[in-house]
């Protein structure tokens, strides 16, 4: 981490642009590691390697959002969107994998079986236990219980043909992009990154905190503008407006929400930069952290739902347990945001 001749035993003491160029040094290092750790390694490996390209590709791209006054704009401006369509591209593999599996494991514990066949190979939750989630109104009772049962064996049939297509089209754009010449320029810039960072000529005697703390100021604000009070009922049913709508656009609700995801983000990440890396995580806004992946996840789940009960000339049966699934994925949605609501309002309390 940067050298900031300063006690570091002092909260107040100034933070200045040489944190700043530490920290991203420190993230372009991390970033060649993974790299060549990708190239050198087996399959399994190379999904860690992976996850630490996009772990410090968004540190980075995140740093030169938050204190972008103080680094070159035109280098900046052009390596941002850069950094942000990696991350993103090497991302979509690994979110298709999860939410085949959520969906699964989901649709074993509303159809009340420990597994049931998927056809066209074994799925990804499959060697997962089931969610241990309870959603006592969606159980069905036993006039529906059959037709539950042989519409989640074709549900979970269904979603594994087309996530599982999905995952493997990501994987293939993944591997064209890491052998692209538009990657090879991306790294190259890192590796330069690694060495020398493109900071103002009075980046070296300016505080972050501000910067930190407008960047702190944008979540608080995007917050204040969510419905916490309604987050906080046991069934939101404003979730429902749209809910039928032959539209497959993202649920109206979602993207605020998403939003203040991206933001915690950044603020955490600035945080990093003042405090380093090995500083102690604040428990509060981690938990808000993953309640709001949760959010994230749950809502991209139903999305996947949604989508497949879309398909052409499907069993009523199917399109039933993908309605239900679809359900139970929003119940997930609601108590994510109740999740995210109590431990803000931790924060909030223990803020001095």
């Amino acid at each position: 981490m940067a050298q900031r001749h300063l006690d570091p035993t002092d909260p107040m003491a100034p933070v200045t642009g040489d944190a700043l160029a530490g920290y991203l040094r420190a993230q372009a290092t991390e970033f060649l590691r993974a790299l060549r750790q990708h190239r050198e390694t087996g399959t399994g490996d190379s999904l860690d390697a992976a996850r630490a390209l996009r772990r410090a590709a968004r540190r980075i791209s995140g740093s030169l959002h938050t204190f972008r006054p103080l680094l070159d704009p035109d280098w900046s401006e052009a390596m941002r969107p850069e950094l942000a369509w990696l991350s993103g591209t090497l991302a979509l593999e690994h979110a298709y994998a999860s939410r085949l599996e959520r969906l699964l494991n989901a649709l074993h514990r509303l159809s009340g079986s420990a597994a049931f066949p998927v056809q066209g190979g074994t799925a990804a939750g499959d060697s997962h236990p089931p969610a241990t989630a309870e959603r006592g109104s969606l159980s069905v009772g036993a006039a529906k219980a059959g037709n539950l049962t042989v519409g989640a064996a074709k549900a979970g049939a269904l979603l594994d043909r087309q996530l599982t297509l999905a995952r493997t089209r990501a994987h293939s754009t993944a591997l064209q992009a890491l052998g692209s010449s538009r990657f090879h320029a991306v790294a190259d810039k890192v590796a330069l990154l690694a060495s020398e960072v493109p900071l103002t000529a009075t980046a070296a005697a300016t505080e972050l905190r501000p910067l930190a703390a407008a960047a702190e100021e944008r979540l608080t604000d995007a917050v204040a503008a969510l419905p916490l009070v309604t987050a906080g009922s046991p069934y939101n049913a404003e979730a429902l407006i749209h809910g039928l709508s032959p539209e497959p656009a993202p649920h109206p609700q979602d993207a605020p929400w998403h939003q203040v995801r991206l933001l915690l983000r950044l603020h955490r990440y600035a945080r990093e930069v003042l405090e380093g890396e090995n500083n102690p995580v604040d428990v509060r806004l981690l938990a808000a952290g993953q309640a709001l992946n949760r959010h994230r996840d749950a809502s991209e789940a139903a999305a996947a739902a949604a989508a497949a009960a879309r398909t052409p000339r499907i069993a009523p049966a199917t399109a039933y347990a993908l309605g239900v699934l679809h359900a139970d994925q929003r119940h997930e949605v609601e108590a994510a945001r109740f999740a995210f609501q109590q431990s803000w309002q931790k924060q909030a309390v223990g803020t001095p």
